[in-house]
């Protein structure tokens, strides 16, 4: 799994003639990071990873929110028509981009979103808080009643219910989502290109696509280029890697 990582990594800080006389295999014989320097200015990428954080870290947030509230809803409240509409969120998940593209390029038109890093945000936030509800109402689905009719003779409102009772105890599992989104948001690209039209708007990975297509890149380049664009993502995900493994674990052992 590391292999390819590692073969990307050496060529990023091979120079071209190094990489033209050994090939993509070969150790570099000295450290340039001129490949890297050179896409970064290239690109502007400090203003294309500010983008992709900012985005992707405000639809993971509010997609949590989202779902959180709609699983209490769904999951806890079973208010009517919950099946119905647990089909509905599931539907939005099989929904391919193709198919919404044009209308939410419409739609982004007649509200004079587009083209606006907010449009992204409201959008991923609406398609992931989709996966997020219908894992969260499983999860809160099984909720002891015990708990919630114990806390309402204690005089809990429903919102008290949910911060101070459902919100801890899906901590674990509103990180792993937490992660999920945001990983999964930053390697957005479809969406992300189509919306998002000015070159100080774009994201890492439409960045990456639109240079890459204009064969403006040699190979050092195109290797920094990819360096560059993963190991944000890494690093996220080795942050918040004990996250991962607690809300993936939790409730195996009781």
């Amino acid at each position: 799994m590391l292999a390819p990582f590692a073969v990307v990594a050496l060529n990023a800080v091979k120079t071209p003639s190094d990489y033209a006389a050994h090939g993509p295999l070969g150790l570099p014989h000295a450290i340039s990071f001129q490949g890297l320097s050179d896409f970064w200015n290239r690109v502007d990428f400090g203003q294309k990873l500010f983008n992709s954080a900012l985005i992707s870290g405000s639809v993971a947030v509010i997609a949590c929110a989202l779902s959180l509230l709609n699983a209490y809803a769904l999951g806890i409240g079973r208010i009517k028509g919950r099946v119905a509409l647990l089909i509905m969120f599931i539907m939005a998940q099989t929904l391919p981009q193709e198919a919404l593209v044009y209308p939410l390029y419409y739609l982004s038109k007649q509200v004079g979103l587009y083209d606006t890093r907010l449009s992204v945000i409201i959008v991923f936030s609406v398609i992931q808080s989709a996966f997020g509800t219908y894992l969260l109402t499983s999860v809160l689905g099984s909720f002891p009643r015990e708990v919630l009719e114990a806390a309402k003779l204690d005089g809990a409102g429903k919102w008290d219910v949910l911060w101070r009772i459902v919100l801890p105890v899906s901590r674990p599992t509103l990180g792993v989502l937490l992660v999920f989104f945001f990983i999964w948001t930053w390697n957005e690209f479809f969406l992300p290109m189509v919306m998002l039209l000015s070159n100080g708007n774009q994201t890492v990975s439409v960045s990456l696509g639109v240079l890459q297509g204009q064969n403006m890149m040699d190979a050092t380049m195109t290797n920094a280029s990819a360096l560059l664009g993963i190991l944000p993502a890494i690093l996220f995900f080795l942050i918040f890697q004990r996250t991962l493994t607690r809300g993936i674990t939790v409730g195996a052992v009781k």
